[in-house]
């Protein structure tokens, strides 16, 4: 038997009990909330020792962390594809839905998960955004000039926004109607740019 036939069950085990701590995760903080999210809990929803848990991550934050990366890579990587594929949509209303649908669940696991993937700084959002942009370079066919700025206003703009409403639970924005003002803002926008 090659090294290579004996690592890759570990890694997919691995992988699985990843995916596992993460979907307990998910499970948990849409049942009982960040508050009372422990990672003894977790271990024991996801069916693994606390040890093995702790093998992969440092604390229910880290947790919290990788599963706010994973969404977000995702839905970069879907939003890419979609003007990789139709460049010119004839609304930007499913990038808007894409990035509010990236982060499902209710609005404190939304809250949770998004202050854990900027719990390190906003540069997140500037890698991500460099990312977008490597993702699409040479490869999407846009009807405007994406300048440095443009690029800046459109990737941050409905980012930061969600991020905000996510924070501010208070205000029980209604998600259809915070949907239809997101595309209003990003769709005036893309109008002035493309009459500038």
């Amino acid at each position: 038997m090659t090294e290579r036939t004996r690592r890759f069950p570990t890694q997919a085990r691995a992988a699985s009990t990843v995916e596992a701590i993460l979907d307990a995760t998910f499970q948990l903080l849409e049942e009982t909330g960040f508050e009372t999210l422990t990672t003894n809990h977790i271990a024991a929803r996801a069916g693994v020792s606390i040890g093995t848990l702790y093998q992969y991550f440092a604390d229910k934050n880290d947790i919290l962390a990788a599963m706010a990366q994973q969404r977000a890579e995702k839905v970069r990587d879907s939003i890419a594809a979609m003007l990789i594929e139709q460049p010119n949509l004839g609304s930007v209303r499913p990038i808007v839905r894409a990035l509010m649908n990236g982060f499902e669940g209710s609005p404190g696991t939304r809250h949770a998960l998004l202050g854990a993937l900027f719990s390190k700084g906003d540069e997140v959002l500037y890698r991500h955004h460099e990312l977008f942009l490597a993702a699409i370079a040479g490869k999407a066919q846009l009807d405007i000039e994406l300048t440095p700025e443009r690029a800046f206003i459109l990737t941050h703009a409905a980012v930061s926004l969600l991020r905000a409403s996510a924070a501010e639970q208070d205000l029980a924005l209604d998600p259809e109607a915070l949907e239809d003002e997101l595309v209003r803002l990003m769709e005036a926008y893309l109008a002035a740019l493309r009459t500038a």
